[in-house]
């Protein structure tokens, strides 16, 4: 459930108002969020929670070649599979401050709001990122709905607004950009090193791969169709037009 739907609920969040008067998310949609793509690959990721939504944080991590350590008194099957397989880590008891240590990111998603609170206060005294699931006061970043496919991922936010809106535009998202996007990705990734060696300036590779991408006939079309050597005739046309004067 997003911050925004606790209204006359218990309150959740450091602003400790009693009943959620939506303090926290007044300013939500005024708040403009740097968009990036991290790096996890070999860096160390915390997820604190063992249940459902700590299963779908760590896939995530995962997925993304993150180094993922779990802190749990109890986790669901899933979890324990995934300790049990060396795909993670499973630290078996509560959270403590120095599980932050050497860490790049914390994704909490317990039931305690202290524990909460504590963990994210934690971060930001080191200047870590840190989400606390569905408390937007609580993170330092958010996360969006990914669609993936291939080399290909499209981010999707509302800024927190509606995850139910977030969610059916990755599925509209992901029925319009499909595998074809991906395949095509990859053959212009082939002749990236041959832009790289052979055209001299910026603008000349630019000019290259726009007239692959946008130029006719259109290689999306043709990827549709099966034709992947039309798509290959097309960029070594281009590599014969776009030679170094």
């Amino acid at each position: 459930m997003p911050a925004a739907a606790y209204a006359g609920k218990d309150c959740v969040c450091q602003y400790r108002r009693g009943i959620c008067d939506q303090t926290c998310v007044r300013d939500m949609l005024d708040t403009p969020f740097y968009i990036a793509c991290l790096k996890l690959k070999g860096r160390r990721c915390l997820v604190v929670g063992g249940g459902d939504i700590g299963l779908e944080k760590v896939e995530g991590l995962l997925a993304c070649d993150g180094d993922v350590t779990l802190v749990a008194p109890h986790a669901i099957p899933a979890l324990e599979e995934l300790a049990a397989e060396g795909s993670i880590r499973w630290e078996q008891r509560a959270y403590r401050p120095e599980d932050l240590e050497g860490t790049f990111m914390v994704i909490a998603c317990t039931d305690d709001t202290d524990v909460n609170i504590g963990i994210y206060d934690d971060a930001e005294k080191r200047a870590m990122l840190v989400n606390i699931v569905d408390v937007p006061p609580l993170c330092n970043f958010i996360l969006p709905a990914i669609v993936r496919t291939g080399p290909l991922a499209v981010a999707i936010s509302t800024a927190g607004a509606s995850p139910a809106l977030a969610k059916r535009m990755k599925r509209e998202v992901s029925e319009l950009f499909g595998e074809e996007y991906a395949q095509l990705a990859i053959m212009l990734n082939d002749v990236r090193g041959w832009a790289k060696g052979t055209l001299p300036t910026y603008q000349d590779r630019k000019a290259f791969f726009e007239s692959i991408v946008n130029g006719e006939p259109d290689p999306v079309a043709l990827l549709r169709q099966g034709d992947a050597q039309a798509v290959r005739d097309l960029i070594a046309a281009a590599q014969g037009t776009h030679q170094p004067a």
